[in-house]
């Protein structure tokens, strides 16, 4: 019994180094989304951080108009982040945890 407790936490400890390789390796994973016309236009990490804003000359007369689309975008950009990054991040603990009764229904 003892033994497997070991094993089964260095299998822990091997999964949580792919977790942490894993939040590294989504810094690298950039998504693009886009305003239904092309006017706005984002880029954003898997870990949900911005890395550029383009915005077309049409939008920076119409304060308000300039600002729901950024609400909109940032939001899809982020919701479609959050979407990849979850997914990347359960598969790896899934594919890490002992085969425990009931646990497999946590990761779908």
């Amino acid at each position: 019994m003892f033994g497997d407790m070991m094993g089964m936490m260095g299998k822990l400890k091997e999964t949580q180094a792919k977790v942490e390789a894993t939040k590294k390796r989504l810094d690298t994973v950039t998504l693009q989304e886009s305003s239904s016309d092309n006017l706005l236009n984002v880029t954003i990490t898997a870990n949900r951080v911005l890395k550029e804003i383009t915005i077309d000359d049409n939008l920076l007369h119409d304060k308000e108009q300039l600002e729901d689309y950024l609400i909109l975008t940032i939001n899809a950009a982020i919701a479609k982040a959050t979407q990849v990054n979850e997914t990347e991040l359960a598969a790896v603990a899934k594919d890490g945890m002992p085969n425990i009764p009931g646990m497999d229904s946590l990761f779908k």
